[in-house]
């Protein structure tokens, strides 16, 4: 039953190549931020509406978020795609940096590809289901704002997880993998420091100086670093300043993304980080409100997914290249410095790595390398993964050593290495859930797996009681 539910499922990838490409494409054109994905969000969920799904839109208060299901009964097997941009990284299908628009957003994520290969593994899912009479539910989780707004630990709050037995998703990469790394939890807080204004040079002495606090503030944070453990990171942007140097700012805005290996190290950074925003107001008698964006968890990975997955890539096979897309490729890498590029291999700890530095697009499917391992990046998968059995797996869609969130994964998004990095994993998302729905020893090992490495360990969310999903982010 399973051999002949994936032949159909694989069937279906194949024989709609062309219609995924077009979402995905328009997806990429649109590039729309967290929380505002709106044409993103209708486009993914009419087309799963058009193959039989139910949908349930504005879930957990978000309304670029939504669940289509399908099926009815157990097991319950999630897929989860992304669709948001990211700001300033508009750019055109060119081996060149060369924006659309100078200052629009952009994939550089590959999110657009990310969104349309789970609808596309999900629908092709339901067909060998309804064709091979599979039983069991399928659920395709619309998730809006991965980047920066983390989406998924609101819809996680707010329950739209429960039941579901286990979660797969895909992620555009430069290599085909299925960690077994773990990432950084964080938290997303704003400072607003108010103080008075007044002129700067006639009476500065009646002044209380808003930017002085963030500045001081800022100063504080940048001590505390040598004191900190290694694996965290602080990065921090003054979103709003002061208007012009004659008047002494009454209003300053900073935005601080905190991370590091474990919740409980996060907290205790995070402690240490208001205690420095309340002594920074006291210095220049100006007043706080600490706006808590979001928080996450570190990532919990799944070795029984992870093998499961490398395995169904091996059977697949990886696409090949044409000479023109290997001459993109290769304009592409120009951009970067071959120091770059290994430092970027150096740090994958990847065994063998000195043996990628003349290869331009990874078409291996090698065994999962980095158990034990914590990324110093952050994702809202995190927190699913603590609640379910989850693996989100990379294909290549872009050159070795090409840097996330660059003008460079854009182009690469929407050219036609990008459409078979999503036809690939469209293929591969589709046969391991169908593992899933069939194989009950296979997803009560990957339970199990995940109970084990727990613990005593519980979920809690860190978000606060009366936080609410930011959806005027880009709007202030």
């Amino acid at each position: 039953m399973s051999k002949d539910a994936k032949r159909v499922a694989v069937d279906w990838v194949e024989g709609n190549v062309e219609r995924l490409i077009e979402v995905s494409d328009a997806i990429w054109s649109y590039a729309e931020l967290g929380f505002v994905e709106f044409k993103s969000a209708k486009l993914l969920s009419e087309e799963l509406e058009a193959h039989g799904f139910e949908v349930e839109r504005g879930v957990a208060g978000i309304p670029t978020a939504f669940v289509a299901t399908w099926g009815k009964g157990s097991p319950v097997i999630g897929v989860m795609g992304e669709y948001d941009a990211l700001p300033g990284l508009s750019q055109e299908a060119v081996p060149r940096k060369a924006p659309v628009e100078e200052g629009a957003p952009g994939h550089g994520c590959g999110h657009n590809i990310h969104g349309t290969s789970g609808m596309a593994g999900a629908i092709a899912v339901r067909r060998a289901m309804e064709k091979i009479g599979i039983p069991g539910t399928l659920k395709f989780f619309g998730c809006p704002a991965e980047e920066m707004l983390s989406g998924k630990v609101w819809m996680v709050r707010e329950g739209v997880f429960d039941g579901v037995d286990a979660v797969l998703s895909h992620h555009p990469g430069s290599m085909n993998t299925a960690k077994l790394s773990s990432s950084n939890a964080n938290n997303a807080v704003k400072f607003h420091f108010r103080g008075k204004t007044a002129h700067a040079a006639g009476n500065p002495e009646q002044g209380r100086s808003a930017l002085d606090a963030v500045e001081l503030m800022n100063m504080g944070v940048n001590y505390m670093r040598e004191h900190m453990i290694q694996d965290a990171r602080v990065h921090y942007t003054i979103e709003a300043g002061g208007g012009q140097p004659n008047v002494v700012p009454d209003y300053a805005r900073s935005w601080y993304l905190i991370r590091a290996p474990e919740r409980h190290q996060l907290e205790a950074i995070y402690d240490r980080i208001l205690k420095i925003a309340e002594g920074a107001a006291l210095m220049t008698e100006t007043t706080l409100r600490v706006e808590f964006v979001k928080g996450i968890y570190n990532k919990m990975p799944n070795r029984t997914l992870s093998e499961l997955v490398l395995g169904n890539m091996r059977k697949i096979g990886t696409p090949e290249y044409t000479d023109e897309e290997r001459r993109f490729a290769a304009e592409i890498s120009k951009t970067v410095t071959p120091e770059a590029k290994r430092d970027s291999l150096w740090k994958t700890k990847r065994p063998g790595w000195e043996e990628l530095l003349d290869v331009l697009l990874d078409d291996t499917v090698p065994d999962d390398w980095n158990e034990g391992e914590v990324g110093h990046g952050s994702t809202d998968v995190s927190d699913v993964s603590w609640n379910t059995p989850t693996m989100e797996f990379g294909t290549t869609t872009y050159p070795l050593g090409a840097p996330g969130h660059s003008w460079q994964i854009v182009a690469l998004s929407g050219t036609s290495i990008g459409h078979k990095s999503l036809v690939f994993a469209s293929k591969v998302l589709a046969v391991s859930a169908i593992d899933l729905l069939t194989s009950p020893d296979l997803l009560k090992r990957a339970k199990e797996e995940l109970r084990e490495r727990l613990g005593d360990r519980v979920y809690k969310t860190p978000l606060p009681v009366d936080a609410k999903p930011p959806l005027d982010q880009w709007t202030e």
